[in-house]
């Protein structure tokens, strides 16, 4: 290699597996080396690739930081450098990566060209000990004992964003409780305030391939975006690393498409996701083109990638008019509603306010509930009876989100359109949740889209057990809220009195 790298003039590098096969011979130029897609070789759930990279630097000269970077992007088993003097080999270093939680990320050693097979005989040895130092070093920490699966997916949460800090902070917040809603594994948070966006990859491209490297050591699958990604952003920070990169939209969509059970939550969320996904489609050109047929056919037909969107184009047509048939469904019911007389109370509120445990608790029926943002998706109704035999229905709907993604908003709207028929809307707030205020404003946001804002509404406080009594009535009195816990029925007196009056006045 050295030899022939010092009468081309160009660095030479190769890369071998554990077994020594050499998988690339890499031609560079006098600076460099460009290291192909390694898709043969994918990561998975290993920490390293199963590739070393072995490579000359025609002035003799070390590791560089550009070679550390590939290094730690690429997992590689170890990167050693040959430096060349005149045409021989001189100073040879190897450089390989370091368990999470050592004081480098990175170790390098210089090795005399005399002692190289003495040093490196048990090459094979050394990287399997290495890999199970960081495969323990990864899944440790506590992670094992507290019982987490070594399969879930694990993210770094970020955030870019020129707006401000306290903002950006309430987000990351939420975007947490989301990621746990997905039973996603945190590890960790990053939160970059560049003076300008960046339109290729939010941050610079110094900052984004740091990102990457920590999420590397520290053993993420995934990074998730707070802020929504366009697909040519999403290419370009993929095209990086290996990791799934995903957005806050798309990590919504994966919450909903989990908890949606029935026929009308299924056919809205996958509607939702195929408007989402369909912009996402791209192609290689016409590699992946098929012949065109006919007579006097000229050059590449239609490419997979147009067949692809005119199957998603085609699903999205059958899921409109499915959607279109179950609003005719839902209009039929609500026709019934109106002519048995029965007032209609719908409970609304920010997503995990607590509205279904409420329902279960006003009712005593058996809801699915769980203390996560979306754990219920599909309206459920039930019948309460008052004194002097008078029933109302009470309606339960889709909780409400900040940003909900455009796609999401429209397949749901129908559903939320149910709204309309409600004699009352019982508005539920978290009253334990330090973003209560900014909560109500989104949940009045969505009823102002819906030209709902003049329903009559009742606000209730939930979770005040969680609250000093005094701080709960205070918020109260200056809302003009009820404050009950749904946990316990015998804080629903003022909540039921209050109903019976705006029903029956």
């Amino acid at each position: 290699m050295a030899e022939c790298s010092a009468v081309t003039g160009r660095q030479i590098g190769v890369l071998a597996d554990r077994d020594g096969n050499v998988c690339y011979v890499i031609i560079g130029d006098a600076k460099g080396i460009f290291i192909p897609e390694l898709a043969d070789y994918p990561l998975g759930r290993r920490v390293l690739r199963g590739l070393r990279l072995i490579h000359t630097h025609l002035k003799n000269e070390p590791v560089s930081q550009d070679d550390l970077t590939d290094l730690s992007l690429l997992r590689l088993d170890a990167l050693i450098v040959i430096g060349i003097k005149g045409e021989t080999p001189d100073n040879i270093q190897l450089a390989y990566l370091l368990p999470p939680g050592s004081k480098k990320n990175y170790e390098i050693k210089n090795i005399p060209f005399q002692r190289l097979e003495a040093v490196l005989g048990d090459f094979d040895v050394m990287v399997s000990n290495i890999e199970n130092e960081m495969q323990d070093a990864i899944y440790s920490s506590g992670r094992k004992t507290s019982g987490i699966d070594a399969k879930k997916e694990r993210a770094i949460l970020v955030s870019v964003s020129t707006g401000l800090r306290s903002e950006q902070e309430d987000s990351m917040e939420e975007l947490k409780e989301l990621a746990d809603s997905s039973e996603v594994l945190v590890l960790d948070t990053v939160i970059q305030r560049p003076k300008q966006i960046n339109p290729k990859y939010l941050m610079g491209e110094g900052k984004i391939k740091e990102l990457v490297i920590n999420a590397l050591n520290k053993g993420a699958t995934m990074l998730i975006f707070d802020q929504d990604l366009n697909p040519s952003q999403i290419k370009a920070i993929s095209d990086i690393t290996e990791l799934k990169v995903i957005d806050r939209s798309q990590l919504i969509l994966d919450i909903f498409a989990r908890r949606a059970h029935s026929r009308d939550g299924k056919v809205q969320v996958e509607l939702a996701q195929l408007h989402y996904r369909l912009p996402m489609l791209t192609g290689k050109g016409t590699a992946m083109s098929r012949l065109m047929g006919g007579i006097g056919g000229r050059g590449p037909g239609e490419m997979k990638l147009e067949v692809d969107r005119r199957r998603v184009r085609d699903r999205i047509n059958l899921l409109e008019k499915q959607l279109e048939s179950l609003k005719r469904a839902r209009q039929q019911r609500k026709t019934q509603r109106i002519e048995s007389g029965i007032p209609i109370v719908s409970i609304i509120g920010y997503t995990n306010a607590g509205k279904s445990t409420l329902l279960n608790n006003l009712t005593r029926s058996k809801t699915f509930v769980e203390d996560k943002m979306f754990a219920t998706l599909d309206t459920a109704s039930r019948r309460l009876r008052f004194p002097k035999e008078r029933d109302v229905i009470i309606t339960d709907t889709v909780g409400f989100i900040r940003d909900l993604p455009e796609d999401l908003a429209s397949a749901f709207r129908s559903t939320l359109e149910e709204l309309e028929d409600a004699d009352l809307l019982l508005h539920i707030v978290d009253i334990s949740n330090p973003r209560f205020e900014q909560h109500i404003k989104s949940v009045e946001n969505v009823l102002a889209d819906l030209v709902l804002s003049q329903k009559p509404q009742v606000l209730v406080f939930n979770k005040t057990d969680l609250l000093d009594s005094g701080e709960a009535e205070g918020i109260c009195r200056r809302f003009d809220g009820i404050a009950i816990s749904a946990l316990k029925p015998e804080t629903f007196n003022r909540l039921l009195n209050e109903i019976e009056t705006r029903l029956w006045h």
